[in-house]
């Protein structure tokens, strides 16, 4: 990895949990709006960028969730297993598009991950809790999408003409 990529990466990560950090009352239990999971969509970028969005995730679910020792386990793990399977699929899919559609739904889907992490620590009903934090993650991902377009569109834009300006 060369020094940009280590920046970006931390910089994603600091957005992560800063953005955890604002919303922390709807980040966390079985009713989630964790904004900063749109973050996720800059995998589709470059994979790379996983690194930064799992560090996020392990120092938001450190030191804001109120059951952090199963957000780092069950939180950390249900991130890494998403991103990757969408870095997986992205091998097939060259549109930028479906690259971020496939993200949304592997992580709407591995909610199960959460809604399981849910019932073992708070005893939240398992279906009910998959079906209100699958959606929750839905849309924050849908809604994000645009956002994250832009903004991965402008650091690829970025990283590409600072590679070839150092030639």
């Amino acid at each position: 990895m060369n020094i940009r990529t280590i920046a970006a990466n931390g910089l994603i990560a600091a957005v992560y949990i800063a953005v955890t950090a604002l919303i922390q009352p709807f980040g966390f239990t079985n009713i989630q709006f964790r904004v900063s999971e749109m973050l996720n969509h800059l995998v589709v970028f470059r994979k790379t960028y996983a690194i930064g969005i799992v560090l996020g995730v392990f120092f938001a679910n450190w030191f804001f969730s109120p059951i952090a020792a199963y957000d780092l386990v069950f939180g950390v793990g249900q991130s890494v297993l998403a991103l990757l399977i969408t870095i997986g699929a992205m091998r097939y899919i060259e549109n930028v598009w479906m690259r971020m559609a496939v993200n949304t739904l592997s992580f709407t889907v591995t909610m199960a991950i959460i809604a399981l992490e849910l019932k073992l620590a708070l005893g939240f009903p398992f279906w009910l809790t998959w079906l209100t934090t699958a959606i929750g993650e839905f849309v924050v991902m849908a809604i994000g999408a645009p956002i994250m377009y832009a903004v991965g569109r402008r650091l690829a834009s970025e990283m590409f003409h600072s590679l070839h300006k150092s030639r």
